[in-house]
This record gives C-alpha cells, sequence and structure tokens, in this order.
C-alpha cells in the first residue's frame, strides 16, 4: 500500500479514535496517526541498504521498480519473498507492547497506529494475492537466513 494511503488511513482512523474516545489527549491520537505511517521507516531503511543512496525520491523508485519486478514474476507464477521488514514483524510489535508495560504507557499508542497499519497492509497483500511476499515472523527471516536460502 502506498504511503499516502497510510497517511490517509491513519488520519481517518485517528479521527475515528477521537471521535469515540473524545477524552484522549491530543498528542496520544497524534502518536497513533504517526505510527499509522512511520512504521514505514523500515521500508526506507531497505532501500537505503539495497541502493547505497539515501535519497527519500530514490527509495520511493526502489519500491516502484522492486513493484514492477515484482508483478512480473507473479505472472509468470513466481512466488518469492519482498524485502523483509523489521518494524512490521510480529516480534516487533510485541518489543513495541513490552515497552509499553516497561517503559511509558505512550507506546501503546504507538502500538495501537502500527497494528493499525499492519492490518491495512494484510487487507491490501491479500486483495492482491501478494500475502506470500511478505515476512510476518522475525524467526522465520533470521532462519532462513540462517539456512542461506
Amino acid at each position: 500500500m502506498l504511503p499516502r494511503w497510510h497517511i490517509l488511513s491513519g488520519l481517518a482512523f485517528t479521527l475515528i479514535l477521537w471521535y469515540f474516545f473524545p477524552q484522549t489527549e491530543w498528542y496520544y491520537l497524534a502518536i497513533v496517526f504517526l505510527s499509522a505511517f512511520l512504521i514505514d521507516f523500515d521500508h526506507y531503511m531497505c532501500a537505503v541498504y539495497k541502493t547505497g543512496r539515501i535519497s527519500l525520491f530514490n527509495a520511493f523508485k526502489y519500491h516502484d521498480l522492486l513493484k514492477k519486478k515484482g508483478l512480473a514474476e507473479k505472472k509468470r507464477g513466481i512466488r518469492r519473498k519482498g524485502d523483509f521488514h523489521v518494524f512490521h514483524t510480529i516480534e516487533f510489535h510485541a518489543l513495541v507492547l513490552l515497552a509499553g508495560f516497561v517503559i511509558h504507557p505512550v507506546f501503546f499508542y504507538v502500538l495501537v497506529g502500527m497494528v493499525f497499519h499492519s492490518l491495512l497492509d494484510v487487507v491490501d497483500l491479500s486483495v492482491n494475492r501478494e500475502l506470500y511476499r511478505r515476512e510476518f515472523f522475525f524467526v522465520n527471516w533470521a532462519a532462513r537466513k540462517l539456512r542461506g536460502s
């Protein structure tokens, strides 16, 4: 899903939260909104790592090319994992939840935004029949790397 859709969806979700929970402080709502799309920073980090260039424009270009390559592979019946995005893993979500208990409750609001984002991703990947491209577990990714595949 493109960042603009995560931003717009995150804004709508935050406004809905505000409507149903008007007592919520504005800065907590801002944290939910920001975390609903800033979780995609791992996409940028991946593009920088793969291309060696820090330009945000270059990162968008990298992901556009990756998307085209993935669609071409899909047409040929090739089902390959995409890049690994650490912030999208269950373990990272659990770490943020733990931080909410151990460090500060503000992390619960970060988690709400992240989970909303991840649910949008799962729906988008399912609708486009590309769920196979995403790795949801860090341990699976690490095990595959250790096996060399």
